[in-house]
């Protein structure tokens, strides 16, 4: 069970301790504001990130091709798990959005869920039938059923996680064979309704309003966004040294979770950054290797899905940081204080690791058979040989 591709591992087991000690550093003081410790936090991060191992180490043991068999399962748990957001006395609303179900002690995000589910459901369908998207009526399907998703999640109202799902689709539709202008015109589509959307809620206009100019709203809707500038803009090209935040004294909302890409550049600076940025680079870079060496179409979706998830996130939290969108909630993968959210991260990391080492095996199995075929070959020439001699 050992082998595929270890630098895969290598660099989440990287992002996930940098995380644990920026998780730490950047919620002391908002751990003691709330629990009256500093490692509240620190605590249920370490603890997650047990949990995610295991399920990285457990999961890359089971042969991915085992999931394909629960295709449309996938799709009606991402699918109960929206609408069970909705249900009285299930779904959990903070701020004016019903984003969380709690379970006991434990909140889940379904929308987090969604993204995960899509992946194997689009994943399987395109698999079973690589050529559904030259035909309308497939392509409608896959657009049909991730809209049923996105609209749910819009409904919470969670647009960013809504956009994901949408962008992991729209990732998988085109290494699955769609056609550019299909692909385009359907973008366009999406641009539109979105624009619909900011303009037919007065919450996401004036959000997106303070984008544009968070300093005329200051301390209203352009707040988050000019605390962020003030963190990056204090750190500079060399940060302030970790742990030195000041931003983390309870000025920046959410230091540990959204917004801690903001901490990290007052602390580390804009060089910490980068070297953190070039380490997702390169697991993206190794997911997409996955992908075209997957040994089958199933390998190289779920491989595709994965790496663009992890890669619109990664974007999407860096433009959210810099005021380059509106504030919204995407953790930084990895990283950011995630709970159950770095499990499942952690967890599909481990069945990228699968399709790595099943191309391995697929690959060994290949020069075990060219090298047969050659004996053969040889055989065949001395049999040969001596008939003449003869």
């Amino acid at each position: 069970n050992n082998g595929g591709d270890l630098s895969i591992v290598l660099l989440v087991l990287i992002l996930c301790l940098f995380g644990i000690i920026m998780v730490f550093s950047a919620s002391y003081y908002v751990s003691i504001n709330e629990s009256g410790t500093p490692y509240a936090y620190l605590r249920r991060q370490l603890l997650w990130f047990a949990m995610g191992l295991a399920a990285m180490i457990i999961l890359s043991r089971i042969d991915y091709h085992f999931w394909i068999n629960f295709t449309p399962i996938f799709y009606l748990v991402g699918l109960g798990l929206l609408v069970a957001l909705f249900i009285p006395g299930l779904g959990i609303e903070v701020n004016g959005a019903t984003r969380w179900i709690g379970v006991g002690p434990i909140t889940i995000m379904p929308g987090e869920i969604a993204k995960i589910t899509l992946i194997f459901y689009l994943s399987g369908i395109l698999a079973k039938n690589p050529n559904m998207l030259r035909e309308v009526s497939g392509l409608a399907g896959v657009v049909i059923m991730t809209g049923i998703y996105a609209g749910l999640i819009l409904k919470q109202p969670n647009m960013s996680t809504a956009a994901t799902v949408v962008f992991i689709a729209g990732g998988l539709m085109l290494v699955a064979g769609a056609k550019i202008w299909q692909l385009g015109l359907l973008a366009g589509l999406g641009f539109a309704g979105g624009v619909a959307l900011i303009f037919s809620s007065e919450y996401r206009h004036d959000r997106f309003l303070s984008f544009l100019d968070p300093f005329a709203d200051s301390l209203g809707n352009g707040f988050q966004a000019v605390q962020s500038l003030l963190a990056l803009g204090t750190g500079g090209f060399t940060g302030q040294g970790l742990g030195k935040s000041v931003q983390k004294y309870l000025y920046l909302p959410e230091p540990q979770n959204d917004f801690i890409t903001a901490i990290i550049g007052e602390e580390i600076g804009f060089i910490g950054l980068m070297l953190l940025m070039f380490v997702y680079l390169l697991l993206i870079w190794r997911g997409c290797k996955a992908a075209m060496n997957a040994p089958d179409f199933y390998g190289m979706m779920l491989a595709t899905g994965i790496s663009v998830m992890v890669g619109i996130q990664v974007c999407i939290n860096i433009a959210v940081v810099t005021s380059s969108m509106p504030p919204t909630g995407v953790i930084l993968p990895f990283v950011s204080y995630g709970g159950n959210a770095l499990m499942l991260l952690m967890g599909l990391m481990g069945i990228l690791w699968n399709v790595t080492k099943q191309s391995e095996k697929k690959q060994i199995i290949q020069i075990k058979e060219n090298e047969q075929r050659a004996l053969e070959a040889e055989r065949q020439k001395m049999i040969r040989k001596t008939v003449r001699q003869r």
